[in-house]
């Protein structure tokens, strides 16, 4: 008597339709965060942000608008990638709610503590989310440390506005 063992190391099969619809709900998910807290992200032309005392090693403003296009876009196809092969999208969708949340805290309402707050929630939810990733598609997590490593950089550089205003 002989037993086969299957083992499928291909990605979980969706249908055409359905990866359509999931690219195009990514795509617009992450593209919706990133206009939206661009449009909130007033930068130095903001006089609030321009007055404060920011930490060494501040980055000019113009560095924030190359960043984070790059960031939402790797974020973007990890998370396709994730779902291509598996994954379940729901953290992604909540860290991308925090990730705005914050923009919204800090530049329009001007609470740096609150954003600080949001800051470190985000930073949690987006290592439960490459670490679920990570499950599915070893690409998929790696394309999130840059990511991660932004949102470290940017602790700092809000807990500094904290602590220093």
């Amino acid at each position: 008597m002989s037993q086969s063992i299957s083992i499928d190391p291909s990605p979980c099969q969706r249908s055409p339709e359905a990866t359509l619809l999931a690219l195009a709900a990514i795509l617009a998910a992450t593209s919706l965060a990133a206009g939206l807290g661009a449009l909130i992200s007033g930068g130095e032309a903001d006089p609030w942000y321009a007055a404060l005392n920011k930490a060494p090693g501040n980055p000019p403003s113009f560095v924030f608008g190359i960043v984070w296009p790059a960031l939402y876009t790797l974020m973007a196809i990890s998370a396709f990638m994730a779902w291509r092969a598996g994954a379940r999208l729901g953290v992604f969708m909540l860290q991308l709610v925090f990730n705005l949340a914050w923009s919204y805290l800090f530049f329009d309402l001007h609470l740096a503590l609150p954003a600080l707050i949001d800051l470190v929630v985000l930073w949690a939810l987006v290592v439960w989310m490459t670490l679920g990733f990570h499950a599915h598609s070893r690409i998929a997590a790696l394309l999130q440390l840059p990511y991660l490593l932004w949102l470290s950089f940017a602790g700092y550089l809000n807990a500094w506005v904290v602590f220093a205003n």
